[in-house]
């Protein structure tokens, strides 16, 4: 059985396997994306790779809907959430287009003394290896290639295993958007190789979108060959709500921020956290809400939730649940299961000493905890291993910007949900990773900020 193969898992079905990179084909595939980078990189312009990402941006969305077809079979997302997944991609590549020269222009440094000037000039590292995880299959390749490929740095991909042809799709893509031979190339390697691949002197770079398991193991081998790394990993993000004059709005607000891609979202609200004179309000509301949208065929026009992505996927779904509800939880409604098919589902009554407090639920599962001030609500939103994204809802602008300050994480939405932009930067901290993607952050990850001082 293929390492790398697409499994509908509306249906189980195996629709197709693709065949791993040989050890032989893999260093190949390092040496010719070496080679490009001392070639296509050092001679060809900002503009001319700006160029090039833009039209691998509008390829993605000429071919929309085959595209959003993929990774309905791959992993399930409901077609309408794919489409807009594409159609994101599409800004993200024309973001870095269209502010290339902008991005890689010389920062002049004001000398405190002395003579002459001084320059910090960016430019490319080399060769960088990508991997990826499945949840969003374009998008987050689309914040990696489309600043380093402006950058002038050449790629290798690394998709996770289930996501192979839209592996190919993109491969292709960037092939017809005239991508020269090594610059960007997919690669179906076993975790085993990637192992030897970034201890290679000529991988500059690692990013890793995944799993706190798989960043630690790739930090862990990139640490020891000093490679620069970027780690995009889990998250537990608190949705924190202390005042509105219109619950409807904030409870809508948190049914999409919880259920998004099947509640499949690293920055997706997992934690709701409500002042205790709209606990019970949010409760009834958002139970209401929340369990009204039922899974369903992930094609039918309309459906906002799929099937998780794979068994797996659902059977450490359900395990978790089963094992929150052991340890005291209430399940206040959901947790029935069909095939890879999970109800929404609330939880309360989670105390510290369940497993469930600090754990990352990837699936359409809400956490309803109740408080009495904002201090005790920023102190439980902190009270976390992770540190992504966050949610406040407040009426009360001075209130929002005490705890937008106060909240430990990379990212705070304030009164606003769905909100991520290709000019805003992506990133989290503690055991969310470290690093940035999206906007100029992302673009000065993987660059080298060389100084240039004249006298």
């Amino acid at each position: 059985m293929s390492l790398y193969a697409v499994v509908n898992p509306a249906t189980g079905e195996r629709v197709m396997e693709y065949s791993t990179i040989s050890d032989d084909e893999l260093r190949a595939a390092i040496a010719r994306a070496d080679a490009t980078h001392d070639s296509w990189s050092a001679f060809s312009s900002v503009s001319e790779r700006a160029a090039l990402i833009r039209r691998v941006g509008e390829l993605h969305l000429e071919k929309r809907k085959e595209l959003a077809g993929i990774i309905v079979r791959e992993m399930g997302k409901p077609f309408a959430q794919a489409l807009g997944e594409v159609d994101f991609v599409g800004d993200i590549y024309s973001y870095y287009a269209d502010n290339a020269e902008e991005l890689m222009a010389d920062e002049p440094i004001e000398l405190r003394g002395g003579d002459g000037s001084a320059v910090v000039r960016k430019s490319s590292l080399g060769v960088l290896l990508g991997i990826m995880p499945w949840n969003f299959p374009y998008y987050q390749v689309a914040r990696f290639a489309g600043p380093n490929l402006m950058i002038g740095n050449t790629i290798l991909l690394k998709h996770a295993p289930q996501c192979p042809e839209s592996a190919e799709a993109m491969q292709s893509i960037f092939d017809e958007a005239g991508c020269p031979e090594g610059a960007y190339e997919n690669i179906y390697a076993t975790n085993d190789q990637i192992e030897w691949l970034i201890a290679d002197p000529r991988v500059r770079g690692v990013s890793v979108t995944g799993s706190e398991r798989a960043g630690a193991a790739v930090a862990e081998i990139a640490g020891r060959n000093l490679k620069k790394i970027v780690l995009e990993l889990g998250g537990s993000d608190p949705f924190i709500v202390l005042g509105t004059d219109n619950l409807d709005k904030v409870v809508e607000d948190a049914v999409a921020a919880r259920l998004g891609n099947t509640g499949q979202s690293c920055n997706a609200a997992k934690r709701f956290i409500v002042i205790d004179d709209l606990y019970e309000p949010f409760l009834e509301k958002f139970k209401e809400k929340l369990t009204a949208i039922k899974p369903g065929d992930p094609m039918a026009k309309g459906s906002e939730l799929g099937p998780l992505s794979s068994t797996a996927a659902a059977d450490r779904l359900e395990d978790q649940i089963k094992r929150a509800v052991d340890q005291g939880a209430t399940m206040l409604a959901g947790g029935n299961r069909d095939g890879n098919f999970v109800e929404p589902t609330i939880l309360t009554d989670i105390t510290p000493d369940n497993d469930a407090y600090r754990e990352e639920f990837f699936g359409p599962v809400a956490q309803v905890y109740r408080v009495s001030s904002e201090e005790e609500a920023v102190k439980l939103a902190n009270d976390t291993p992770f540190g992504l994204g966050s949610y406040v809802m407040t009426d009360d602008t001075d209130q929002a910007k005490r705890v937008a300050d106060a909240i430990d994480a990379g990212m705070v939405y304030v009164n606003i949900v769905d909100a991520d932009a290709a000019e805003t930067p992506f990133g989290g901290t503690k055991r969310s990773g470290f690093g940035r993607e999206l906007g100029r952050f992302g673009a000065d990850e993987f660059v080298n900020k060389k100084m240039i001082r004249i006298g």
